[in-house]
């Protein structure tokens, strides 16, 4: 039972409220900000690279996330039923004359010991979400970077501070975690190809090599590699690798192709992109998947211009070190990566076909159960006609 002796907080509203925005924080983000050694944060958003593009593509829709050097987190605004008050101590010197009890008699007894104002009134909050794909830099970069698809000789070398000032600054623009832009970075075999003006935007300065030129380079690699005895199954010397493809001297492509390759197959700890390669050991299943990928990206990109697959196993075969060729097999290969468009072909599916896959094999699934769960019978009939299509 209540009493009114107790003692009571006065409640007052500023005429005058503050903008405030309150930021929900996951646990281990918390735990990360009150550590010894926090980390800077950054608010990151895409630079509206074409115009064109429409909004309805998740892609291109305006939107901030927040990054830890190794996270990202997508910034989100949630409304809520309920106003919160934004509340703090007061010592405004309110008279005793000027306090209106509602619903009570000013000779209640009331023992006011503090006041409390409120000076903002929030609708909503920010909460901070990581969808269950997680974040990747490679479509970003893949829309903001150059192909390089024919193989030149050397271009003007560019020092390895020089190039990591470059890169850094492509990062900038790109709204995910810096080890995660690295990660897409390796990905895609991204390297400098040149210095640039002043003026271009510093993504100009940098290519991604198509899957003809990665292949062309992997294949100049395992020659030179059994020509001068050098086994890639152990760890060996970047710059005796190198000097292995050069023919009669002359570079065949940019060291910084090169060395791009390299660091997509080998076993390379994070935070490492921006030293300098001296000794290197590659990862076997990491290899093994990507030149298949790479392969099957270059030979057959579409259900046209599908291969046979007997013909497509003996030519993965071919680009691999001899030791390694019995690992060779489809379930090698990332999943939903190929699709058979016929009971003897293979081809290619890109990234963001296989993003629509799982989309619609989620959407059907979560279709056929909510229909099972609801005894919506023509439902779960029509998903059925869906799948059989």
């Amino acid at each position: 039972m209540s009493t009114q002796s107790a003692s009571s907080i006065l409640f007052t509203h500023s005429s005058r409220q503050q903008g405030f925005k309150l930021l929900e924080l996951p646990a281990e983000l918390a735990d990360l900000l009150t550590s010894k050694e926090a980390p800077t944060l950054e608010l990151k958003s895409l630079t509206p690279q074409q115009p064109t593009t429409t909004t309805t593509d998740p892609e291109n829709r305006e939107y901030v996330n927040l990054c830890t050097p190794t996270k990202t987190y997508l910034v989100r605004q949630v409304h809520s039923s309920n106003s919160i008050h934004i509340i703090r101590p007061s010592d405004s010197g309110v008279q005793r004359g000027d306090i209106n009890i509602v619903g009570g008699d000013e000779d209640d007894g009331l023992n006011l010991v503090e006041t409390m104002t409120a000076i903002a009134k929030c609708g909503s909050t920010l909460e901070l979400h990581t969808p269950p794909e997680g974040f990747s830099a490679v479509p970003v970069l893949e829309r903001i970077l150059p192909v390089y698809d024919e193989v030149e000789g050397a271009e003007q070398q560019v020092e390895v501070e020089e190039r990591g000032d470059v890169i850094r600054r492509v990062f900038a623009d790109v709204p995910v975690s810096r080890a995660q832009c690295e990660a897409g970075w390796v990905e895609l075999c991204a390297f400098v190809l040149r210095r640039g003006s002043s003026g271009e935007d510093v993504a100009g300065w940098c290519r991604r090599p198509s899957a003809r030129v990665k292949l062309d380079v992997w294949r100049r690699v395992v020659e030179g590699a059994v020509l001068q005895g050098i086994d890639l199954g152990k760890q060996f010397l970047v710059q005796d690798l190198w000097r292995s493809v050069l023919d009669e001297g002359e570079e065949p492509f940019p060291r910084a192709l090169f060395e791009g390759v390299v660091r997509r197959v080998c076993e390379v700890g994070d935070g490492r992109l921006f030293e300098d390669l001296k000794w290197a050991s590659i990862d076997r299943a990491r290899c093994t998947q990507w030149v298949g990928e790479t392969y099957l990206e270059a030979m057959a990109p579409t259900t046209a211009s599908g291969i046979g697959r007997s013909e497509f196993l003996n030519a993965w075969k071919d680009l691999l070190p001899e030791s390694w060729r019995d690992d060779v097999a489809f379930s090698k290969l990332t999943e939903n990566s190929y699709k058979h468009p016929d009971p003897t072909t293979i081809c290619f599916v890109y990234r963001t076909d296989r993003q629509k896959i799982k989309k619609n094999v989620s959407t059907d699934a979560s279709s056929a159960t909510a229909a099972k769960k609801t005894r919506n019978w023509h439902e779960l009939f029509k998903n059925q006609k869906r799948q059989k299509r």
